[in-house]
């Protein structure tokens, strides 16, 4: 639900506003998405009606799929959704702002078909997780998904692809995505 996320992102702007915020961050990460070269198809599994509404007309698919039990089941729901023979799936982290679409498809590129991720800028976190060829995804987002998805054989990527690794969280990664260039949606919430 917009209105519960990204609770360390409270204060960047009113509170009224927050969830409007919250919208744009995904719309400029899913509209980037979908123009990357490697990219084939978005899906957005959500729990909130805005989003569909909101994702009309973008290109990006949606499924309003109440009662999973956290990001990593709604992340696997949706690469089951998207798994087709001798393809791959990947996930995304929604708060990508900055996101240039080259910088995606160097990540998959630099991938090679190989299970992969890419770190946030802090080292800590996850922003990219690419499955091999016709494997599960198995995500392991939450504190410490760069380790966890590194002992799980993925290899890291997008060390140099400073959009890529700009997710969002607070106030000041939104200074800093402002700093590499906001896309469309957010842009009208940079101070």
């Amino acid at each position: 639900m917009l209105d519960r996320a990204k609770t360390r992102l409270r204060g960047a702007v009113p509170a009224s506003e927050h969830p409007e915020l919250v919208l744009a961050l995904l719309l400029d990460t899913v509209t980037a998405a979908a123009g990357a070269d490697g990219v084939r198809r978005v899906l957005v599994v959500c729990e909130d009606k805005r989003i569909p509404d909101a994702l009309a007309g973008t290109g990006v698919e949606c499924v309003d799929e109440r009662g999973l039990p956290g990001l990593n089941a709604a992340l696997a729901f949706g690469a089951e959704r998207l798994l087709e023979p001798g393809g791959t799936v990947g996930a995304l982290q929604a708060d990508l702002p900055a996101l240039r679409p080259t910088e995606l498809s160097a990540a998959i590129a630099e991938a090679a078909g190989r299970r992969a991720y890419c770190a946030d800028r802090p080292g800590t976190g996850t922003t990219l997780l690419l499955a091999a060829p016709e494997r599960p995804l198995d995500p392991r987002f939450g504190p410490g998904s760069s380790d966890a998805h590194a002992a799980s054989g993925a290899v890291r990527v997008g060390a140099a692809l400073a959009s890529l690794r700009c997710d969002v969280d607070t106030k000041d990664d939104l200074a800093v995505a402002a700093g590499l260039g906001l896309r469309k949606f957010t842009s009208s919430f940079a101070q």
